[in-house]
């Protein structure tokens, strides 16, 4: 029996609607995969490389998350999973103490525990009680923190590497998001990456090489885009084994590649938190899916969560980052009305072809810092404003002090990275901090607050939109997926 069924003989009319079940020919079937990879490719990429992961491995086992995850759903939930952006503030943290890339595997992988916990939870006993735990107050805070979190790492890592280019990618990205129109508009960053690696180049070749401070005072010169990895890679082969010995973070002799894990419990509490970040962001996409192809998918959302949960673990137990749902892809499907999983599985599998060439992964990993320090200063405000946008289309009133007062004091503590120290090996502060402060004070000041002013906090539903700006950074488009998916706590 065929896994998909072919839609009208392979003929696809001006109003037809494609089913998840359904394909069109193999010819045009895999030219939807392939807009389908460059819908996530930009994505997938940019956030190891801001985690100091290797992307080559993060593509090839995106591609496998993504054919797992439909293995999991049964064909019945069209998506692909690429590289979270929540984790990059996680990571950052990590290395800001001490950690290395294993150290970092090793908590985000209890995030992919902890998802496939709750997708559990979900199959079995229903949404409604994660949105009794997490209300949207609690969700967009956390988000906030999140993003808002990152912006030291701007300030300090990227944004002094090379001022001026950082400063143009910056009106790129800003300009072209607002600018395009349609599917262009969903990769600005993947654009404004390009345009910033040529201007680069550019200033190379107009300025020579730019003058590096480190840390001793120590001044050194260096070119902007230097490819002497690039030249040494193979263009077929596997990513590398790291050897982790002579690890330093930020050095540019550094390979990251194929790693176990390591488990630390302070680094896994600053991972948890993201958590929250990625059950919103999974339920929305699954229920603007379930819009869009007017199908009620409730029962797969634990699956869905779940599967999320088995693929992170699978992925950062190899070495990669974390994955989830790509509301870019998403937008590929409202605009073709093709919600074919077929195109999904030939999009993986082009994926893992690209996670087969270590010369790819060195063009990726020899991406200048001026032109991410121009892309996260756009791309971790976002990520941070994502939480005001839960806010907003949830209309959680901050007049009621329930949700006022316990979220302005996590906020505080998780933008501002205030720390408590238990032991000397031990402190737990920034997102970690932040995002236990909002959780367990917010359910305290709900067990101490009058009736009147817990049943005004509640009044508001969970509404997710299909949050196109998540993954890659980049605005929705006009005509993108707008509808809202609503769940009555």
């Amino acid at each position: 029996m065929a896994i998909w069924k072919l839609h009208n003989n392979g003929v696809l009319g001006p109003t037809d609607v494609v089913k998840p079940d359904e394909r069109l020919t193999w010819g045009k079937t895999i030219g939807l995969g392939a807009q389908h990879v460059v819908a996530m490719f930009g994505a997938t990429f940019v956030f190891p490389l801001l985690m100091g992961l290797n992307p080559q491995l993060a593509v090839m086992m995106s591609g496998v998350a993504t054919l797992i995850f439909l293995v999991v759903v049964k064909n019945k939930v069209p998506s692909y999973l690429g590289s979270s952006a929540s984790f990059v503030g996680v990571a950052t943290a990590i290395y800001a103490q001490g950690g290395k890339p294993d150290s970092v595997s090793g908590a985000m992988f209890w995030c992919g525990v902890g998802l496939f916990i709750v997708g559990l939870i979900i199959h079995f006993m229903g949404s409604g009680v994660i949105h009794k735990a997490l209300p949207p107050a609690v969700t967009g805070a956390v988000v906030m923190l999140i993003g808002f979190n990152l912006a030291p790492v701007v300030a300090k890592t990227y944004w002094p590497q090379d001022q001026w280019i950082a400063l143009i990618v910056m009106v790129v990205v800003i300009c072209l998001s607002v600018g395009l129109r349609g599917f262009a508009g969903r990769i600005a960053i993947f654009l404004s990456l390009i345009i910033g690696y040529i201007l680069s180049w550019v200033a190379d070749l107009l300025f020579g090489p730019r003058s590096m401070v480190a840390d001793d005072g120590t001044i050194t010169q260096a070119l902007r885009v230097d490819w002497t990895k690039v030249a040494q890679a193979d263009w077929i082969g596997l990513p590398p084994v790291t050897d982790l010995a002579n690890w330093q973070y930020g050095s540019a002799d550094n390979v990251v590649g194929f790693h176990l894990p390591d488990f630390n419990f302070a680094f896994a509490l600053i991972a948890i938190p993201v958590l929250i970040a990625l059950i919103a962001e999974n339920t929305g996409h699954v229920k603007a899916v379930a819009e869009m192809t007017d199908t009620n998918l409730d029962a797969y959302m634990g699956r869905a969560l779940g599967a999320d949960g088995v693929t992170s673990m699978l992925a950062t137990f190899a070495g990669a980052g974390p994955t989830t749902t790509y509301a870019e892809n998403i937008g590929v499907m409202a605009s073709s009305r093709v919600y074919s999983t077929a195109a999904y599985a030939v999009a993986s599998v082009v994926a893992i072809l690209f996670g087969f060439s270590p010369k790819f992964g060195a063009i990726i990993s020899a991406t200048p810092g001026g032109v991410l320090g121009g892309i996260t200063v756009v791309l971790y405000g976002m990520i941070g404003l994502l939480g005001a946008k839960i806010w907003k289309e949830n209309q959680v009133d901050f007049g009621n002090p329930l949700n006022l007062v316990p979220v302005a004091a996590g906020i505080i503590i998780g933008i501002g990275d205030v720390s408590i120290h238990f032991t000397e090996d031990f402190t737990l502060g920034g997102i970690a901090l932040g995002t236990i402060v909002t959780v367990v004070m917010y359910h305290i000041a709900r067990a101490f607050a009058p009736k009147e002013m817990v049943e005004s906090a509640e009044g508001a539903v969970l509404i997710v939109d299909a949050p196109g700006a998540y993954e890659s950074g980049s605005i929705p488009a006009v005509g993108g997926p707008t509808k809202k998916a609503r769940a009555q706590k």
